[in-house]
């Protein structure tokens, strides 16, 4: 009979290993950083997977034109939103990770589209946290086709996978990832080591029946995904849930994807019918204030491959203290404080002496450099009290030395910002088009002296 293996502990600072725990890594002397991995075991070798990378004996080094590549169709999930952020629909074979807060729609979305797809694929729904009939009642309450979708309340990886190997699913649902535990190892689910390993033996799984493959994670209290690192290395494509508290609109962002385009954005409603894609999503983020309001400027920020209009309110206020605040929610906020010291320097304005708070509304966050010059409009216009016209919009990155400087796809902006029936427009002059939207008047600029002037 075959011994059990050993236990092994690795060290996550120095990668050296110890047949048992300690406080201390007896090589590199870091406290804290032994993790129980699992042991290194030879498995028999199985001819149906020769070549396959990771068999040496079969391995040979090729040249690159030699090796036929495969064009990956996606597979459709019904929803566009959804499948905007895959990068057109579901790759054979792939591994999918979602994150985001509890209760902010992740299983929703999974049971709408796999009850969906069960339809034409054979679907399998893993549950650890929550009973079948916590789910049943759940389909039924949304008004679910749940006739093919087949369920597993199960945390065991190799009985989890014991039994998708006779079921042989298309598609799979793992609900969570941290509840899940291989018999392997010994520590607790949830565990660097558990999530590490179970995550591992799923992502061979998919490769090899050609799986594609859901996992859920939850995340920490800063926003990240909980668990190792390594996990998000391992899987192909890797989504983030957003949205506001007590808002309805949901945001599912692409932080990762080896089968399309990164920073792609899907915009969800969440209803009593559950998820439901929101097709023109600039709408809902717009406020259209019934007059024109001191500290809102309308940018046309870019996510992914979608123009996107977004609302930046300031609000700029005497501050009491010695040293004022600056609170960005949406934006960074060394870049603000970076963006009110050009003000200073390069347009003769100070807040030293003002606290300076910024929203971009909706939930929305806004990495690009674009929302430079949205953001100082904004600023002044909170400052004077003088309210920016309800129908101009503005984007563009605003340099150190108070130059404009332009961003990238500026006619895509442009045209979304016609079809939502603005009218002015100031933007970088190298993004000024020859044939401006028709009706829509561009204002090219160069320097911050001429963007105070043209309002």
């Amino acid at each position: 009979m075959a011994s059990t293996p050993k236990k092994l502990y690795v060290c996550t600072a120095c990668g050296a290993r110890s047949p048992k725990w300690a406080g201390q890594c007896p090589d590199c002397r870091a406290w804290n950083t032994l993790e129980e991995t699992a042991p290194v075991v030879a498995a028999p070798r199985n001819p149906r997977f020769d070549g396959y990378a990771g068999d040496a004996s079969q391995s040979r080094i090729r040249s690159l034109a030699s090796v036929q590549a495969r064009v990956e169709q996606g597979i459709p999930t019904g929803t566009g939103e959804l499948d905007r952020v895959l990068g057109g629909g579901l790759v054979q074979g792939s591994v999918i990770l979602i994150g985001g807060d509890p209760g902010i729609g992740k299983s929703t979305l999974l049971i709408q589209t796999m009850a969906a797809l069960s339809e034409q694929l054979p679907a399998l729904y893993v549950s650890g946290e929550e009973s079948p009939e916590q789910i049943s009642l759940r389909a039924r309450r949304l008004g679910l086709p749940c006739d093919r979708l087949q369920l597993l309340a199960e945390t065991c990886v190799e009985r989890i996978l014991g039994l998708a190997r006779e079921a042989a699913p298309a598609l799979m649902v793992i609900d969570s990832i941290q509840t899940l535990y291989t018999e392997q190892l010994q520590s607790a689910p949830g565990s660097v080591a558990q999530v590490r390993e179970s995550a591992a033996q799923l992502v061979r799984f998919a490769k090899q029946r050609g799986t594609t493959v859901f996992l859920v994670g939850h995340v920490t209290k800063e926003g990240t995904l909980a668990g190792p690192r390594v996990l998000e290395h391992m899987v192909d494509t890797v989504l983030y849930f957003e949205g506001e508290p007590g808002s309805q609109f949901r945001l599912v962002r692409t932080i990762k994807n080896r089968f399309g385009a990164v920073n792609e954005l899907g915009v969800f409603a969440m209803t009593d019918k559950g998820l439901r894609e929101v097709s023109n999503p600039s709408a809902i983020f717009l406020s259209r204030h019934d007059d024109a309001v001191s500290g809102s400027v309308i940018l046309v920020t870019r996510e992914g491959s979608r123009p996107l209009l977004v609302e930046v309110q300031v609000l700029v206020d005497e501050s009491p203290l010695a040293n004022p605040r600056r609170v960005a929610l949406g934006l960074e906020q060394n870049r603000l404080s970076m963006l009110l010291a050009v003000l200073h320097r390069h347009g003769g304005i100070a807040m030293f002496d003002h606290d300076v708070y910024v929203n971009v509304v909706g939930g929305v966050r806004i990495t690009e450099t674009a929302a430079d010059l949205p953001v100082l409009l904004a600023v002044l216009s909170s400052f004077r009290d003088r309210p920016v016209p309800r129908d101009l919009v503005a984007f563009g990155e605003v340099g150190l030395a108070g130059e404009i400087r332009p961003v990238p796809s500026g006619r895509e902006r442009l045209r979304e910002a016609a079809k939502h029936g603005f009218r002015r427009a100031i933007v970088p002059r190298k993004n000024a088009p020859k044939r401006p939207p028709e009706g829509l008047e561009v204002i090219a600029v160069d320097r911050l002296s001429e963007v105070l002037d043209a309002i």
